[in-house]
């Protein structure tokens, strides 16, 4: 009898939805924040958008710039780790063998169990280091690409954020009118990049986009009142 194969869908895309959520959630919140400040000091819309479009330039190059420091800090632990347990591996195999039955102990495997797999990973170097850096540390081998392709997902969701709230602003003319409907079309932004998200990951997506436009509107919401008491 035919059997339908089995095929395990599994989302893998997590870092570039992390990125994604950085980049937008920070866009969504800052120039929304820095717009309706300036909403009470001026009611014209020019130097509402001039503003906010320096900020979100400001902003993306420094979101961008701080995902790519943090994508090349996590490739430099993860390479200066590997080269620690290649040495380790070589010069005291013992110690190392010893740990990798650890790790077995930790799933309920006994000694008699895990001591095949022990052997046979002392016969192969390179994969007896790729075991110890994914299950003794939990490191991930960092795609060489990371760190570009990182600072540009955040760079981009913030500029594509950032639009959002200031788009009223470009549109209409008087800064009060503007305000009204930038927050309207923020909080909607919030939900719905909340619910995909929801989506991509796995979570209910309904709560996603509840508790994203929640914590998202409280954000700007606080930037709001600070941003109006200084002006």
């Amino acid at each position: 009898m035919p059997q339908t194969p089995h095929i395990e869908r599994h989302f893998t895309g997590s870092e570039t939805v992390r990125d994604v959520v950085i980049g937008m959630a920070d866009g969504l919140t800052v120039p929304f924040a820095l717009a309706a400040g300036l909403s009470g000091a001026v009611n014209t819309t020019g130097i509402i958008v001039t503003a906010g479009l320096a900020e979100i330039a400001a902003g993306s190059i420094a979101m961008g710039l701080g995902g790519y420091l943090a994508a090349k800090s996590d490739a430099e632990h993860y390479f200066s780790e590997r080269t620690r347990e290649e040495s380790e591996v070589s010069e005291k195999p013992d110690m190392e063998a010893a740990e990798v039955a650890d790790v077995f102990h930790s799933y309920g495997l006994t000694a008699d169990e895990s001591g095949p797999v022990v052997d046979a990973l002392r016969k192969r170097p390179q994969a007896w280091v790729d075991f110890m850096m994914r299950f003794e540390l939990g490191l991930e081998k960092p795609d060489p690409k990371r760190a570009f392709i990182s600072a540009a997902t955040i760079a981009g969701a913030y500029i594509a954020g950032g639009f959002i709230p200031l788009g009223p602003y470009i549109v209409l003319s008087t800064a009060s009118a503007a305000l009204k409907v930038s927050i309207v079309i923020t909080l909607i932004a919030l939900a719905v990049f909340g619910y995909v998200k929801g989506r991509y990951t796995g979570a209910p997506p309904l709560r996603s986009g509840i508790q994203t436009a929640l914590v998202g509107g409280l954000a700007a919401a606080a930037a709001f009142v600070i941003a109006r008491a200084i002006s």
